[in-house]
């Protein structure tokens, strides 16, 4: 595949967030591509951990204003980017504070204490994502989330937005990226899924036969609707690796010796 235009969407990025495989990752990733020649633009939640003023945020008023319907709800939607130097590398962010303002601490960001509002949380960010690009007017050749919240959108490009022009000729590469959380999400998920647009039989798919998704659940969505799985990190979980490694998609594991032509050559290959 000839890439030119790369959407990175991650939880974290580094300096934003720091001190994580996942934050440092993003962020050599994409200026690696970057100095490959791709165009290259980033996406992450605006957690509450993050300074403004510090890191030089500012709302882009033409993306922002977006009222998101999650369960009934309508949650609005605010963007704002920085750009990252020397590199000049731009990030947009996902804001919203019903979900993610409380995390003032980059400890707290894994431990919602709101835990049922965590599968909202990534509908809210994927969603998001997918509407800022599509007004953009960015059609990118590659898409490459790393993450848990980052984990439906391979999934809702493949189902709900499967038809939009601006997505239809992307390839999608899921990271696999940190451990898992523990425990489940909230178990009215698949009824919200449904709302979302998503059939019962692509329900059936994605939640156990109890109808239950939890958050190990959330990497084997994300890698059955990608083209292809990389492994970011000695700290993915192992079961998610195993399940990516044998899943008969294009699998990329994880090296110390990985550089940047090693990354380019895998997505090339698609």
């Amino acid at each position: 595949m000839d890439i030119q235009k790369v959407l990175l969407i991650s939880q974290e990025i580094d300096p934003y967030l720091t001190g994580t495989n996942t934050a440092e990752f993003s962020r050599t990733l994409a200026q690696q591509l970057q100095e490959k020649g791709a165009e290259v633009r980033c996406f992450m939640p605006r957690f509450g951990a993050i300074n403004e003023r510090r890191n030089q945020l500012h709302e882009v008023i033409r993306l922002s204003g977006l009222n998101i319907e999650i369960d009934d709800t309508d949650h609005p939607l605010i963007i704002k980017v920085a750009t990252l130097q020397p590199s000049r590398l731009q990030v947009y962010f996902i804001d919203n504070d019903d979900y993610f303002y409380r995390h003032t601490q980059q400890k707290t960001l894994e431990i919602d204490d709101q835990p049922e509002t965590n599968d909202e949380r990534a509908i809210f960010f994927v969603r998001g994502v997918i509407e800022t690009v599509k007004k953009l007017r960015w059609n990118p050749d590659l898409v490459i989330c790393c993450g848990w919240i980052s984990s439906l959108v391979p999934l809702y490009l493949r189902t709900i937005y499967g038809d939009d022009p601006s997505f239809t000729g992307s390839k999608i590469v899921y990271a696999l990226a940190g451990k898992p959380f523990e425990g489940n999400l909230d178990p009215r998920m698949t009824e919200k899924l449904k709302d979302e647009g998503l059939t019962e039989e692509q329900i059936k798919s994605v939640a156990d036969e109890d109808g239950i998704i939890d958050f190990n659940r959330l990497n084997r969505i994300a890698a059955d609707a990608s083209d292809a799985v990389i492994d970011s990190g000695a700290d993915s979980d192992s079961a998610c690796v195993e399940y990516a490694a044998a899943s008969g998609k294009p699998f990329f594991p994880f090296s110390e010796a990985n550089g940047a032509d090693e990354y380019f050559e895998f997505f090339k290959s698609l």
